[in-house]
């Protein structure tokens, strides 16, 4: 590329802040050209601490300069639809931060607007951009530990002291399944290469934090036997892994789905009795998942991810949320 892609970020979210910045400036491919926020000194302070040129007092503002190539939306998650279908509008390319949207009909919406503008539109799973998932994909399907049974996963913090915190506001999409339950749900959807048939999940509504769901616990079913056994939350000790049960060994991811460390993305294979460690480079997930769009985008190919795939993981989702609810088994 003799050009790098300019990026507009909308909003400071500290998601933006701490690590996605930062992994854009890491790119040969892309750059920060511009931030928006609804208070324009918190842009400008902002722009000033991660050497961002611009910055913009609005996010109209923000959508109408010309030279910005790709939007980053990490907006609390009821503000996703109406940003990614204005960014679209304004021939903007598309990374929005996980959970895509509220619904599979949001997200659907979203997708057929970015489809009418002829942009691209992703969601920001960055986990999956990370070498060793190709890794570990390899390894299952040359049998290293021979049929998958099962995948175990979690995904949890404790942040419930926090009270004004956006993911404790039922209305915005608020709750620990649209926060952190997505990832085990992404991920074996991503390894499995296949969609789930029912899901039957059990949660934790706290009145304390506006009724949204602190700790969720699900099984997921796919076809032939095989379930995802997960659980997330905002109310308990920090913990990230996933493992593959195979009839004939393990594979395990002790931190899925963050890597800040090399050691953090370490990856191991038992099998035979013999528990090795895979060796896999130290990336950062987000420059990658950066660079992997900037080449759709300029190459004119296909996303990996792109949206259909978020709609079909918000369907998961929908109906996570519905059985949690409703306490029963959901057939998809």
């Amino acid at each position: 590329m003799s050009k790098k892609l300019k990026w507009g970020i909308i909003g400071c979210a500290g998601i933006a802040k701490r690590a996605v910045i930062p992994g854009l400036h890491l790119s040969e491919l892309n750059e920060v050209a511009a931030i928006a926020s609804r208070d324009g000194d918190k842009a400008k302070q902002t722009a000033e601490q991660l050497q961002i040129p611009t910055a913009y007092d609005s996010y109209e503002a923000l959508l109408a300069d010309s030279s910005i190539d790709v939007i980053y939306i990490p907006l609390p998650n009821h503000l996703h639809k109406e940003w990614a279908i204005k960014a679209a509008a304004a021939g903007k390319h598309i990374l929005c931060e996980k959970p895509l949207a509220l619904t599979a009909h949001e997200a659907a919406e979203m997708a057929e607007a970015a489809e009418q503008a002829g942009v691209l539109l992703s969601e920001a799973f960055m986990y999956r951009y990370h070498p060793r998932y190709e890794t570990i994909k390899n390894l299952i399907a040359n049998g290293a530990i021979g049929e998958v049974r099962g995948i175990r996963s979690a995904f949890t913090f404790n942040n419930a002291g926090d009270k004004a915190n956006v993911r404790y506001r039922k209305a915005w999409g608020g709750g620990s399944l649209y926060d952190v339950g997505c990832y085990p749900i992404n991920a074996a959807r991503l390894l499995l290469g296949k969609e789930p048939e029912a899901v039957t999940v059990n949660a934790q509504f706290s009145p304390e934090h506006d009724d949204v769901d602190m700790m969720a616990f699900g099984l997921i079913e796919f076809e032939g036997n095989v379930s995802l056994t997960f659980d997330c939350g905002m109310w308990s000790a920090f913990r990230n892994p996933l493992e593959i049960l195979g009839s004939d060994g393990i594979i395990e991811v002790p931190s899925a789905f963050v890597t800040p460390t090399p050691e953090s993305g370490t990856i191991f294979v038992t099998s035979g009795g013999e528990r090795k460690e895979v060796e896999v480079p130290y990336v950062n997930a987000y420059t990658e998942q950066a660079d992997h769009m900037a080449r759709a985008i300029t190459e004119g190919k296909a996303l990996t991810f792109g949206a259909a795939d978020g709609i079909r993981n918000m369907k998961v989702i929908d109906a996570c949320l519905q059985s949690a609810r409703e306490r029963q088994r959901v057939i998809l």
